[in-house]
């Protein structure tokens, strides 16, 4: 019989990243991006059935019986926690576990610049950290959070479907609600903490028209308020909200959105060449006035020339972000090309830097 503990410490004493239990095949761990079916037997029906009882609540197995799935974390003792979704597919069970450090990290730790502290401190505004699914914006978020609990006296709120990092009060208060246990829905939860006297505001998925509105008009009346995406790059991620409202309340939101954001972070995980594990490709825009009049005119195909003209203000692009990484040596060729936004240029450039090194070495 597959023993559930023992396949989550395997995950944690690998250092791995994500767990997938499937019928038919044997257990398998996402280990720094790539995937390693486990040497044991293939997972049968009843496997699955067993491992899913074995950690869902009663609660959770009916959301499972009516919608087909369902999500939901837990602590795995005092090592872990992990946040579950299972599904029903082909007439059977599947999970997916995804392993959450109880270590919160630090800036330096997941390569993020320190531009970003002093936005930390901002009285108001939206801050997006967007990125594909398992590009590590929960993490980003987690140390930012940590930061401002330790640094300020605030009052903050995280909005989560399933909380994930488990924050204890430090200097600040923290309040993490769950949505599907403490509150209905993320637009519920974003009207009701606006009476809760909040100085920051989490909200773990602007995934609706409700929840996004409800998050823009937070950070414009006072509020710091911080949302993800699953878009890359601050241009497509400014053109997602915006397209996200009808037509003729368009013109409005970019209005607001330009004097509202504070910083769009966009970020991925490549695999390290130099060692075990998995590097941060950050691009980082911080709102300037060009930015601003950029999206209140609609101009947001022009953001990337304003982040490359914009290092001094600590933005970066995140193919400038990939190449410094390469040419660090802590990813591969292959890789950096693979996530790049614009292969071509990127190649050009790679061209252009080892011509200009064979130079600087015959001199």
């Amino acid at each position: 019989m597959v023993d559930i503990n023992q396949l989550l410490q395997l995950v944690v004493d690998r250092g791995g990243s994500d767990l997938h239990l499937s019928v038919d095949k044997p257990p398998v761990v996402r280990i720094h991006g790539r995937m390693r079916a486990l040497n044991t037997p293939p997972l049968t029906p009843s496997d699955t059935m067993s491992l899913m009882k074995s950690i869902c609540s009663d609660r959770a197995q009916q959301e499972l019986d009516e919608k087909g799935g369902t999500d939901f974390g837990f602590a795995f003792g005092e090592q872990a926690r992990f946040r579950v979704s299972i599904f029903k597919q082909r007439g059977s069970l599947g999970l997916v576990l995804r392993h959450i450090s109880n270590q919160i990290l630090s800036f330096e730790e997941i390569g993020l610049s320190h531009s970003i502290k002093s936005l930390l401190a901002k009285p108001r505004g939206l801050m997006l950290i967007t990125g594909p699914t398992g590009s590590g914006k929960t993490t980003t978020l987690a140390t930012m959070i940590d930061f401002m609990n330790v640094e300020y006296d605030y009052h903050i709120i995280t909005i989560e479907d399933p909380v994930e990092y488990y924050h204890q009060h430090k200097k600040s208060i923290i309040t993490q609600r769950e949505v599907g246990v403490d509150v209905g829905s993320f637009a519920e939860a974003l009207r009701r903490a606006l009476r809760m006297d909040p100085d920051v505001i989490l909200v773990g998925e602007m995934r609706d028209l409700e929840t996004i509105q409800a998050a823009i008009t937070a950070a414009e009346t006072g509020h710091l308020v911080f949302g993800t995406l699953h878009t890359t790059g601050a241009g497509r991620t400014v053109d997602r909200i915006i397209d996200a409202f009808p037509q003729e309340q368009q013109e409005q939101i970019r209005v607001q959105l330009a004097s509202s954001i504070v910083a769009v972070i966009s970020q991925l995980l490549v695999p390290r060449a130099d060692s075990p594990g998995v590097v941060a490709a950050f691009e980082i825009m911080i709102s300037t006035a060009a930015i601003s009049n950029l999206i209140r005119e609609n101009k947001t195909f022009r953001i990337d020339t304003a982040i490359q003209t914009g290092r001094k203000y600590g933005m970066i692009l995140q193919d400038d972000s990939l190449f410094e990484h390469f040419i660090a040596r802590r990813i591969t060729y292959a890789d950096m090309i693979q996530r790049a936004q614009d292969p071509t240029s990127l190649q050009q450039k790679v061209k252009e830097y080892t011509e200009n090194n064979s130079k600087n070495r015959k001199k």
